[in-house]
């Protein structure tokens, strides 16, 4: 039976392997909590917002975000794959989701803000009107996403194969345009 917690706050708090399985949270609110040894199993935030949370290595099996916050938390290392894709909606605010996937998720309309998207595996997404805010995608893998309507405007060092991702309406800054013509050995000066 799925434990239920609404309007709660959650402060400094180290949590066990196990010890989310099973349980929703509604307009919950985690503020320097450690998430890193969880092996979540079926749970759902929904309209929560972590504050300086760190998730790294955390395993997310059948979770569910449903409208959910980060705001200045270390998310690395993650696999957002196998979350509960129903009503699935992040938004992410001075983040480090570095070595993160987010593989064939749909997330349109997702944003991330001031974030480091290292490595991140974007393989297959749906990130349709995306939102990439001055975010760092050094060797963040596009390939096969549908990133139509995209703002990558104010972020850098991505790499991009036009041939590859569908980039329709997308948006980019004149001094980003070398991100999608590295595959060519294009030199812009």
């Amino acid at each position: 039976m799925t434990e239920y917690f609404f309007d709660q706050h959650y402060h400094n708090i180290r949590y066990g392997q196990e010890s989310l399985n099973l349980k929703e949270f509604e307009y919950c609110t985690f503020t320097n909590c450690v998430f890193s040894d969880c092996n979540m199993i079926g749970v759902t935030f929904i309209d929560c917002q972590f504050h300086h949370c760190i998730f790294n290595q955390s395993k997310i099996n059948h979770t569910a975000f449903r409208t959910v916050y980060f705001n200045n938390c270390q998310i690395q290392e993650v696999n957002f794959a196998m979350s509960d894709k129903l009503i699935f909606e992040m938004h992410f605010d001075h983040c480090t989701l570095d070595f993160s996937k987010f593989y064939a998720l749909k997330l349109k309309g997702i944003s991330f803000n001031n974030s480091s998207l290292i490595a991140v595996d974007f393989m297959a997404t749906d990130l349709t009107a995306a939102q990439f805010y001055n975010c760092d995608l050094y060797r963040a893998e596009f390939e096969k996403a549908n990133a139509s309507k995209v703002d990558f405007s104010t972020s850098r060092n991505y790499t991009i194969d036009p041939a590859k991702t569908k980039l329709k309406k997308a948006i980019f800054a004149l001094e980003g345009v070398k991100g999608l013509l590295d595959k060519h050995e294009i030199v812009v000066k």
